[in-house]
């Protein structure tokens, strides 16, 4: 299971969570900042339904795969 880290950070003059080099919208606290990372954490590791997906890769060849709705990652909020 792979596991997506949240972080709380200060930017754009007030805070955001962070997860990898992608920052969150501005929130003007820290406190509402922690709350939406927690949000969008829970939000992470809700399971979904299995479903067939079908895509292309840079070669131009087609795939088709079966995406495991129950494939969720651990999701974490560090301050």
């Amino acid at each position: 299971m792979s596991e997506v880290t949240y972080r709380i950070v200060e930017h754009d003059g007030g805070f955001a969570y962070k997860v990898g080099d992608v920052f969150s919208e501005t929130f003007p606290s820290r406190e509402e900042a922690l709350q939406a990372a927690q949000a969008a954490a829970a939000e992470q590791q809700v399971p979904g339904s299995t479903e067939g997906i079908r895509y292309q890769d840079q070669a131009g060849g087609w795939h088709d795969e079966t995406a495991q709705g129950n494939d969720r990652p651990h999701a974490k909020v560090v301050e």
